[in-house]
């Protein structure tokens, strides 16, 4: 374990070398890092196949693209917080329920944001909670991924029922999953907690594509048949309004 701990704290002190120099060769590499030339040539040669660095023809080193992907994601999950969170307390506000913002990581969801109800019964959601995209309030991202890869994430998961009312049939999941986006919101009824319900919509970012969900959830006796109507119509706005501060024109 020590041995991994050293290899990731001098690929770090190799990566961090590009803070200040767009492009290094090797030999400026090893004097900067002042790393043996065998255990640096390993490292840049790992860090070269995954994708940290790249080399162009010339034999200068700099940062792969991978790092825009990843500084993609994270500005719009840091934005997604700062613009959503003064939205999701007036739903909050609003409604009284407790109020999530969800995003997708790999095959699961998680909470990155959230303001509790204030009433006395409460759900257990946290920030940093994870869930399957497949149940729960965060099947609404799952709605919205392209065709091809919702199909691809169906055919490779188990759907194991979580709570009473978790979907464990692919065939029903496809029709929910294309019911929530004709419709642009997903009710769920005890799926990640029995006698639980919450109401979900997607927030889009300027190219269309889904970035993160927003729900309202609480316990089932207060999301009664005549109530859901305006909880539909409160997360919907609110997911709206999120997502047009994200550039989104077409939500």
């Amino acid at each position: 374990m020590q041995a991994h701990n050293k290899t990731v704290v001098k690929s770090m002190q190799i990566l961090t070398l590009f803070i200040d120099h767009p492009k290094l060769t090797f030999n400026e590499m090893m004097e900067h890092s002042n790393l043996p030339k065998t255990s640096l040539h390993r490292m840049v040669g790992s860090l070269e196949e995954m994708g940290f660095l790249k080399r162009d023809d010339r034999g200068h080193y700099s940062l792969g693209l991978i790092f825009l992907q990843f500084g993609q994601l994270v500005g719009e999950r840091l934005d997604i917080r700062s613009i959503a969170y003064p939205i999701m307390k007036q739903l909050r506000d609003d409604v009284e329920e407790a109020v999530n913002l969800i995003v997708r990581d790999k095959d699961e969801a998680m909470y990155i944001e959230k303001v509790d109800t204030l009433q006395p019964v409460r759900l257990y959601t946290s920030i940093g909670r994870r869930s399957p995209l497949y149940a729960g309030d965060s099947r609404i991202i799952l709605a919205y991924l392209p065709e091809g890869e919702r199909e691809a994430y169906i055919d490779s998961m188990d759907l194991n029922p979580i709570a009473i009312g978790t979907i464990t049939d692919k065939n029903i999941l496809r029709q929910v999953l294309d019911e929530a986006k004709m419709k642009g919101y997903t009710i769920t009824s005890s799926e990640l907690e029995n006698y639980t319900k919450s109401v979900s919509a997607p927030i889009l970012n300027g190219k269309n594509q889904i970035v993160a969900g927003i729900s309202v959830a609480g316990i089932e006796a207060r999301f009664q048949e005549d109530r859901l109507p305006e909880l539909i119509n409160k997360v919907t706005e609110a997911a709206k309004e999120i997502s047009m501060k994200l550039g989104s024109r077409t939500h």
